[in-house]
């Protein structure tokens, strides 16, 4: 981004006014789901705390690992009503091709295989990573947390049919020095249990060349109104609405409620994790607000987004996020 371009558009980024969040509420279609909550399991022998890194916010989480690309869909499902729960945090950590996990024993400070997304409007987000492979008494599988507020989150674990995992595999066999998984998910203790709701579906995209899974997650809570990750923490901070319009061309509109005065500031970032814009806002006074991001002016390319709003204040940092796309 040029700098000429960057001051230029801080003079279109403003605090006015708020308007009723309600008359640019976004409608949402109901979603068949099943409507199941997903079965609790252990985070396993090799979770991290990826709350306080920011560098983790990214939808490619490969780094160097070789395997197989695949795109993993995911979408989050509030039982108290079976709708999409939007704007809630989904981290995500699985093996390499070779059983290890990054951050652990002499992968200590390494980072692959790890990250989290914001669930859009639809209750959705994505990642890019390789297809896993496996390590003794274990099948194929990926562990993930869903964090609803900050008292309550869903830890669990999902796998795929072991066929497609085993073909996967054998097709893309000088991938995979150690060969399929030998398990199946009846052979495994975590899914020993049962597995229907913890089952992703797995199809090879030959136009892309990559593997598509979808996966579908029933957490406590209910979808439209889902509370993001610290929002139950910033409750008596501030509250922040839906940008609007979304998706948006030129400009979008942010509302903001400050209950109590704060060092304000907001940023912008890719999917891909990197930093696009920010400004800091100073002290802002409790009351509605409006931020206008000028997405134009910022030069910023058709995509997804997530805007962070910090607020600064005497008993410390809240910050609450949303999802914005950008289309030209």
């Amino acid at each position: 981004m040029k700098r000429s371009h960057f001051l230029k558009s801080l003079g279109g980024l403003s605090l006015a006014p708020l308007m009723p969040w309600a008359a640019h509420a976004q409608s949402r279609a109901s979603v068949q789901t099943n409507c199941v909550l997903i079965p609790a399991e252990t985070p396993g022998p090799f979770p991290l705390d990826l709350t306080s890194n920011e560098f983790y916010f990214r939808q490619d989480i490969r780094e160097d690992r070789v395997g197989v690309r695949l795109r993993q869909k995911v979408r989050i499902i509030g039982l108290e009503n079976c709708a999409p729960m939007p704007n809630v945090r989904v981290n995500v950590w699985h093996c390499d091709r070779d059983g290890s996990y990054s951050g652990y024993n002499s992968e200590e400070g390494l980072t692959y295989c790890r990250g989290y997304q914001i669930t859009d409007q639809n209750g959705e987000c994505e990642f890019i990573t390789i297809v896993p492979g496996w390590y003794p008494g274990r099948v194929t599988h990926v562990h993930f947390q869903v964090h609803v507020s900050s008292q309550y989150s869903a830890v669990s674990q999902w796998t795929w049919p072991h066929e497609a995992v085993v073909q996967a595999v054998v097709d893309h066999a000088d991938l995979y020095p150690e060969g399929p998984d030998p398990l199946s998910p009846d052979q495994d203790g975590v899914f020993a249990d049962g597995y229907q709701l913890q089952m992703a579906s797995l199809e090879w995209d030959a136009t892309n060349e990559e593997y598509v899974s979808e996966f579908e997650a029933t957490v406590q809570g209910e979808g439209t109104v889902g509370v993001g990750y610290e929002e139950m923490r910033t409750a008596s901070v501030m509250a922040v609405g839906q940008p609007y319009p979304n998706p948006a061309a030129w400009e979008a509109k942010l509302p903001i409620e400050l209950m109590v005065p704060a060092e304000l500031s907001w940023s912008l970032w890719s999917a891909s994790g990197a930093q696009v814009a920010g400004q800091s806002l100073g002290s802002v006074g409790p009351g509605s607000h409006t931020l206008l991001v000028g997405l134009n002016d910022l030069e910023v390319a058709a995509g997804s987004y997530v805007i962070q709003v910090e607020a600064m204040t005497v008993n410390g940092r809240f910050t609450m996020t949303r999802h914005l796309s950008s289309v030209k």
